[in-house]
């Protein structure tokens, strides 16, 4: 949160870190007024930018028609890796400075409509104006939105409410405990018996507003769930991945009907991760091995890097690879550069070159020959087919 004033450079308030990513600076020598433009009293202006960071500002009253209050960098919610993609790509981003991107758009708060810091800023603007009566303009649609009132929930004392609570907390948590303990295990098959004795009783409902309840029971089963998955022998790398996917994914969500389908993925995604990536059977250097590949499918992953970085020879590395795994390292690191390539390219919009680049292949003719070879069909055809 910033007070400035219209004259001072936008750099001031606009979070530029995004400059060092992108090597060129989108708001150089701008001005507050330039930015913002001509605003009128009582009214909260939100703003969206290019890569979807919002802002918000309001003038202050009683000091200068010139004194702004400012606040962001916030997401309305979490973008999408395939968002973060494109972005990197309109943006020339190499693949290795891709990351630095996603944990830049990490570390930005997320801030909805439902948000306890809309609910602040709210009641701060009723204050300073000495009035509810004030308007909200979203600048990208050009309109004035109404306040939403914020009502409260209420809680009732009476003892036999409060029992009733109680048996219910009880039945949501042996419900809870089940779902993780089958996570753990990797069982899918127990998805229906489960969630047969889900109900919406089950839990608390905390604010006013239905979906952000149900929003925010979701965000705890993605919680729970990652530590099941954890608990099943699944490195955080991977946990990270699936549960970043998800907070994107919930927040999302537009309606109530949306929770059973959403909730059942996460289930089913989370007992995938344990059979495919729990490493309790492998030696710490094939764990690691696995882990230097999947991070980073573009980085240096000759059978020679891989060794030295764990100080071993590439033979004793190849031979307890192929014991353990089943698998040479050069076959691992193939399949998985080439379901990574078969990802990108049916959920996004990157240039083959890019895919390629981002599967550690510089050449794309190699890239291509070795896509087809493994799934059958050229990288294009793949595309048009997924489409």
């Amino acid at each position: 949160i910033s007070v400035v004033s219209a004259n001072d450079y936008v750099s001031a308030v606009v979070d530029t870190e995004l400059d060092a990513i992108f090597g060129n600076s989108v708001y150089e020598n701008v001005t507050v007024h330039k930015f913002v433009g001509n605003l009128e009293p009582k009214t909260l202006y939100k703003y969206t930018d290019m890569f979807g960071i919002g802002y918000m500002y309001l003038l202050l009253p009683d000091v200068s028609k010139s004194t702004l209050l400012f606040i962001g960098p916030y997401l309305s919610f979490p973008l999408a890796s395939k968002q973060l993609l494109e972005i990197g790509e309109e943006n020339s981003v190499p693949p290795q400075s891709q990351g630095y991107l996603e944990e830049y758009f990490a570390s930005i708060p997320i801030i909805d409509d439902v948000s306890p810091v809309m609910t602040m800023l709210n009641t701060f603007c009723e204050k300073i104006w000495d009035t509810s009566s004030f308007s909200i303009v979203d600048v990208a649609r050009e309109h004035k939105m109404p306040v939403s009132p914020i009502n409260e929930v209420t809680r009732s004392d009476d003892f036999n409410d409060i029992l009733l609570n109680m048996k219910t907390m009880e039945k949501r948590y042996e419900f809870e405990n089940e779902i993780m303990r089958a996570v753990t295990l990797g069982q899918t098959h127990k998805e229906t018996i489960l969630f047969s004795s889900f109900s919406d009783q089950m839990f608390e409902k905390r604010v006013a507003d239905p979906l952000r309840n149900t929003k925010n029971y979701c965000v705890i089963m993605n919680t729970l769930l990652r530590k099941a998955a954890e608990e099943g022998g699944v490195h955080p790398v991977y946990l990270d991945r699936m549960s970043s996917k998800y907070a994107a994914k919930i927040e999302q969500m537009s309606s109530l009907s949306e929770r059973g389908e959403l909730m059942g993925e996460m289930f089913r995604s989370y007992c995938r991760l344990v059979r495919k990536h729990s490493m309790k059977d492998f030696s710490l250097l094939v764990q690691k091995t696995i882990l230097l590949i999947d991070s980073d499918l573009s980085a240096d992953l000759s059978l020679s890097s891989l060794a030295q970085s764990q100080n071993v020879s590439a033979a004793y590395l190849s031979t307890t690879f192929k014991k353990e795994t089943g698998k040479t390292v050069s076959e691992y690191i193939r399949e998985k550069r080439m379901k990574h390539a078969a990802h990108l390219l049916s959920t996004t919009k990157l240039q083959v070159q890019t895919v390629a680049l981002y599967c550690g292949i510089m050449d794309v003719q190699y890239f291509s020959k070795t896509f087809k070879r493994e799934m059958g069909m050229t990288p294009k055809e793949y595309r048009e087919a997924m489409r």
